[in-house]
């Protein structure tokens, strides 16, 4: 199972109508919502030439409601998640980061993690 796959099973669930989204959300969907991006993680293969049976991936999560509690309360049940997440190895890289969106004026929460998953 993918690394985007693992995500969507692993926070979907935090949020009504299963409300995780690779990359962006849809155009009108109601907060509150998560959103999850690979934004990097660090190459390795082995010396004969193949690959780990796991990727690193370095995993953005941003949650978004309409107010700042809920959002941060959001965010915490993301983190307890994926650390919880049997499938994978997880850590946090650094602790939340608070954000604002002013054209719809939702209230974000976004954190990155170090994921080691399937390829």
């Amino acid at each position: 199972m993918t690394i985007d796959a693992l995500l969507f099973l692993t926070l979907a669930p935090l949020v009504a109508g299963d409300a995780a989204y690779p990359d962006q959300v849809p155009e009108n969907t109601p907060a509150p919502y998560i959103v999850h991006q690979q934004v990097g993680g660090q190459g390795l293969m082995w010396t004969e030439g193949t690959l780990p049976e796991n990727e690193s991936c370095r995993v953005q999560v941003a949650c978004w409601a309409a107010t700042r509690d809920e959002a941060t309360d959001l965010a915490k049940a993301a983190e307890v998640a994926i650390l919880a997440q049997a499938g994978w190895q997880a850590e946090p890289l650094g602790g939340r980061t608070s954000t604002y969106d002013p054209d719809t004026g939702l209230r974000g929460s976004r954190q990155d993690f170090s994921i080691w998953a399937p390829r």
